[in-house]
This record gives C-alpha cells, sequence and structure tokens, in this order.
C-alpha cells in the first residue's frame, strides 16, 4: 500500500515498533477541528516552518512511522527530525492512543510541544517537553484564550477551532 492509497481511503496508517497502528474514518467534527487549527496556524507561520496536515510523517527510527493531525515542522528538515509541534484532535476511537500512547512517543521521540484539541469538550491542552518529560502549560477552555510562543507567537481559543 503506497501513501497515496492510505489517505484515499480516509484512514490513517502508522508504524509503531513495527507494528501497523490504523485509525479509522474520523468524524466531521474532528476534520472541522483539524482544518480551523490549521487554517490558524499557517496565517501565523514564519516562512522558515511549515504546517502539514497528514500528508508528512515523523520517523523517528527505522521501525516508527508517526502522523500527527497536524504538525508544525523546519520545511527542509528530514522526516528523521522531530517536528516543533505535533497536534491530535480527539475522537471517541482515539482519545486513548493521542492521551496515553502518542503522548509517551512524542516525548520519548523529543517532540518539543504536543498539542490536543478535544472538540467535544471544546478544550485545548498544550504540553512542552522540559528534561522530566511534558508539562502542562495550559488547558484552555471554550472562550478562554491562550497566546504561546512555541512554535511561534500565535493566540488560541478553542471555541474558534470546533
Amino acid at each position: 500500500m503506497t501513501t497515496l492509497e492510505a489517505t484515499r481511503d480516509g484512514r490513517r496508517y502508522e508504524v509503531i515498533d513495527g507494528r501497523l497502528l490504523i485509525t479509522g474514518v474520523q468524524p466531521p467534527a474532528h476534520h472541522a477541528a483539524v482544518v480551523a487549527l490549521m487554517v490558524l496556524l499557517k496565517h501565523a507561520c514564519p516562512p522558515d516552518l511549515m504546517v502539514a496536515v497528514g500528508s508528512i510523517s515523523f520517523r523517528p527510527t527505522p521501525h516508527t512511522t508517526l502522523r500527527p493531525d497536524l504538525l508544525v515542522r523546519h520545511r527542509d528538515a528530514p522526516v528523521t527530525q522531530p517536528p516543533l509541534l505535533a497536534v491530535e484532535v480527539l475522537s471517541p476511537a482515539t482519545r486513548t492512543t493521542d492521551v496515553v500512547h502518542k503522548r509517551a512517543l512524542f516525548e520519548t521521540h523529543q517532540i518539543p510541544s504536543y498539542w490536543l484539541l478535544d472538540p467535544e469538550n471544546r478544550e485545548l491542552t498544550i504540553l512542552e517537553l522540559t528534561p522530566t518529560g511534558y508539562t502542562c502549560q495550559a488547558v484552555i477552555q471554550a472562550e478562554e484564550t491562550f497566546h504561546t510562543t512555541s512554535p511561534f507567537p500565535i493566540t488560541l481559543t478553542p471555541a474558534a477551532l470546533t
């Protein structure tokens, strides 16, 4: 199966320690949240960085290929280099994978920022990598706003993304 075939069927294919992880087709609220956040990030993104939606993988080892819902990386960075930001949009089918398994993988592979957007609860969790692992910088609810400079300056409001 090629990457193109993988994206045509609406599923996401990832390899974790040589095992295939398939995420099924996501609900419309998931897609709407991904697109809203992508637009916001793209408008604020400096020219030396890029925002990708499921089209670019992060391959930290030969047996691991991760494809977050959104990622921000340097334009010229190899796929083996950690992105600056990984974002997962939560859905009932992916909640445990995103909150537990992906968090541990992204932390292990040194992704500096990890965001979890929950469209159902209109909540955004911002995690930043520290020497001891991810630390929660903020949990933003509905109409609350949060300004961050990582990976670049941007102001976020969960209600505007869901």
